[in-house]
């Protein structure tokens, strides 16, 4: 039952994080700033993210896990609610690094508090229940927040987000046991396995693919206002993204076992560059009948792409790095959400300086580049095991 709550969590955290893409000019036009400057919530939450996650993990590795959990959940909800309280945008962007302090020291706690009380046949079960609150918190819970956000104000989402938090939280009280293990990677070990090649260059691709797609997400609710879709129209749309995004995961993952991981990524990454600019195309060349509908369906393809990638791309590091996986993937982590920051800053500028008809241009740009790289170092060869130092 503990990792029920865990999912829950996870289900909280994922919905908090993706959820500004809906609700995106409504919070502009309710703090009477620029749909650019509000995308940087998004900047501010994915990069404080990236950097507090792994050092959070060395600096707290010493305490017991329950109470790492705990503290790191309250922390979540104590910027949750900061969030729905705040009367300045400042006051809303430093909400949004609490949150995310708290998500970032949550999550890799929560995956191996799952790990630690399950039986060891059930070990992979119980990390693959709580990675699945992530998946749903895209399919139900971005959809639902923007609903809710929509109809009742933007600030009653963030509510909503908190008591969810604080539902796992009162679980893990009462169901989690004490005297977990203790263990975590140093910084040492973590910039060890960083400085391979291998790792770098794969981590560099990671951090297009996010740069790129979150170029486009996190403004996706401008051209679909844009484009006449009402507040239910855009969670309509949110909901899309998140069916295919999780049909993509599941797709991404039999496609690894069966092709390989490397194919698997490199499919996902043309996918990608392919929807996103077809998304501008459709903007931009599309007439308006029919415009709405092309974009919904590069929204589909986009979601699909996307998180086909992401499977392959794990399963392509654990296979570069054997001995190291555990800590190359919390760096593939911090790799993403640096990219959903570049991502998020990069489509802001070109909201100011251009329009939302070119975010799909300079997303496929990037997914362009990780594919370059990918090309560039991966495709004709078999991957060796990296050697770690460390």
């Amino acid at each position: 039952m503990s990792v029920f709550w865990l999912a829950l969590a996870a289900f909280a955290i994922g919905t908090e994080a993706f959820v500004i893409a809906g609700l995106l000019p409504i919070m502009a036009a309710d703090l009477n700033v620029t749909l650019a400057a509000t995308g940087q919530l998004v900047t501010v939450y994915a990069i404080t993210y990236a950097i507090g996650s792994p050092i959070l993990a060395v600096l707290f590795s010493n305490f017991d896990r329950r109470t790492v959990v705990s503290l790191a959940l309250v922390c979540f909800i104590v910027g949750n609610l900061l969030a729905a309280v705040a009367t300045t945008f400042g006051i809303l962007l430093l909400s949004r690094m609490l949150m995310a302090v708290g998500a970032g020291l949550c999550m890799p706690t929560a995956m191996a508090v799952a790990i630690a009380i399950a039986a060891p046949e059930r070990r992979g079960r119980a990390a693959s229940l709580v990675i699945s609150g992530l998946t749903v918190a895209t399919v139900l819970g971005v959809p639902l927040g923007t609903w809710v956000g929509s109809h009742f104000g933007w600030r009653s989402t963030f509510v909503m987000v908190a008591a969810l938090g604080a539902v796992a939280l009162a679980g893990l009280l009462l169901g989690l046991p004490r005297g977990l293990p203790r263990t975590a990677a140093t910084l040492g070990q973590r910039l060890a396995v960083a400085r391979h090649p291998e790792v770098l260059k794969t981590l560099a691709v990671t951090c297009m693919w996010g740069l790129g797609g979150f170029t486009s997400f996190t403004y996706l609710a401008v051209p679909l206002h844009r484009l006449g879709f009402d507040a239910n129209g855009i969670s309509l749309a949110l909901l899309v993204f998140g069916v295919a995004a999780a049909i993509g995961n599941t797709l991404g993952g039999a496609m690894s076992d069966r092709i390989g991981p490397l194919r698997t990524s490199t499919l996902g990454l043309i996918g990608m560059m392919l929807s996103l600019t077809l998304q501008s195309a459709a903007l931009t060349f599309a007439p308006p009948a029919t415009a709405g509908v092309l974009f919904l369906v590069f929204i589909f393809t986009q979601g699909i792409a996307g998180w086909m990638f992401y499977p392959g791309q794990v399963a392509h590091l654990v296979r570069i790095t054997p001995e190291a996986s555990v800590i190359a993937l919390s760096l593939n982590a911090s790799a993403m959400y640096i990219g959903f920051a570049g991502g998020s800053a990069l489509g802001g500028v070109v909201l100011s300086t251009l329009s939302s008809n070119h975010l799909g241009w300079i997303g496929g740009c990037a997914e362009a580049a990780a594919l370059a790289l990918v090309l560039a170092g991966h495709l004709l060869k078999r991957p060796k095991p990296a050697q770690i130092a460390g």
